[in-house]
């Protein structure tokens, strides 16, 4: 009866949600790695008959149904039940509908260890990513991003940073009432405040109604690393960001 309650909650979200909130998508692919990769695969091809990507689920008309075996999974089959709350439920079948739209281009990797050296050393990432706790602040944590993100999407973001550049990760610029001008990475925003990782790498939660002017850079900071690097040198650090799949639990 749980099971029956948490569905009735989450189905009518589905509809609704998938596929138009990028923190949403982005919890919906690290489920989706620590869940179902193993036995689906990345692309979601590995099980015969289901071709995720392409939305071919051999047992599924709808998301009713999807969510159904996802959650009860398939008596007889190697598919099990799983114990995924309302929320992260809708997550993956969001994540689900918009793997179709996720590049899957052969990228060439190169050794993840020479790619840590790179990362750390000539690239210059550290000075502003975070990466299981060393790094910094200033840009996004990428501790987990290769449960998150495919090869292709890393190698066009070390290429055109710009296709990396989602709403909820771009800097703003602020000047309060009494003058103080502010910089730092949106974390969140609401219809009052913005939470923001300020130019000191401090968590700062800022009023709207104390600020003079406040406006989004639209532009990415970060470089691009076509000239930066090598070829070699970025399917190595491509292979070293493809590696990191979070904390193990």
């Amino acid at each position: 009866m749980k099971f029956l309650a948490l569905l009735a909650l989450a189905i009518p979200l589905l509809a609704q949600q998938h596929g138009t909130d990028p923190i949403q998508l982005d919890n919906g692919a690290r489920i989706y790695s620590g869940t179902c990769s193993v036995c689906h695969g990345p692309d979601g091809d590995q099980v015969s008959g289901v071709e995720l990507k392409k939305g071919q689920f051999r047992r599924a008309a709808t998301d009713d149904d999807l969510a159904k075996i996802i959650q009860t999974g398939i008596p007889g089959t190697a598919m099990p039940p799983n114990n995924i709350n309302s929320g992260n439920l809708v997550a993956l079948v969001a994540y689900l509908h918009a793997m179709r739209d996720f590049k899957t281009k052969k990228v060439t990797l190169g050794s993840a260890t020479t790619g840590r050296t790179v990362f750390e050393g000539k690239g210059g990432c550290a000075g502003c990513h975070r990466v299981n706790g060393n790094g910094s602040h200033m840009a996004l944590d990428l501790s987990d991003v290769g449960a998150v993100r495919t090869p292709a999407y890393l190698e066009d973001a070390l290429l055109e940073p710009e296709t990396a550049n989602l709403p909820q990760h771009r800097f703003i610029r602020a000047t309060t009432r009494t003058g103080e001008q502010i910089t730092g990475r949106r974390m969140n925003e609401d219809t009052l405040t913005i939470q923001i990782i300020d130019s000191k790498e401090r968590l700062r939660s800022l009023n709207k109604a104390d600020l003079r002017t406040y406006e989004i850079e639209k532009e990415s900071r970060m470089p691009s690393y076509r000239d930066k690097l090598t070829a070699a040198e970025r399917a190595d650090v491509i292979a070293y960001l493809v590696s990191l799949k979070g904390a193990a639990k």
